[in-house]
């Protein structure tokens, strides 16, 4: 199982769309399934996936962007976000993000 790690700017996001154990659900399952979801274009290796939220379903449901870095055992939650609130970030936000993560890590 991979080492799941949290961005500031997740757990920023995280606590107002996931209950605890939707959080715990979710990093249980990108662990085990670092692949999932869809590359996204023009990010240097950025996943969306979608997760259904309590009650809501996956249309319902939040996106998670995130990136592996398989050769470390790591995968990196970048953000969360409800699709009512945003419908797509843009790339160059997207490469910021990780950009800022990666001078920290």
């Amino acid at each position: 199982m991979l080492r799941v790690i949290e961005t500031p700017i997740f757990q920023s996001m995280v606590e107002a769309i996931w209950t605890p154990s939707e959080r715990e659900d979710f990093a249980v399952f990108i662990s085990e399934h670092p692949l999932a979801g869809d590359v996204i274009p023009q990010t240097g290796g950025l996943r969306k996936l979608r997760w259904s939220r309590q009650g809501m379903g996956k249309r319902g449901g939040a996106r998670v962007i995130y990136y592996t870095r398989l050769p470390k055992g790591d995968i990196v939650l970048v953000a969360v976000y409800v699709k009512a609130k945003f419908d797509n970030i843009p790339a160059q936000v997207l490469n910021t993000w990780k950009e800022a993560y990666d001078e920290q890590a």
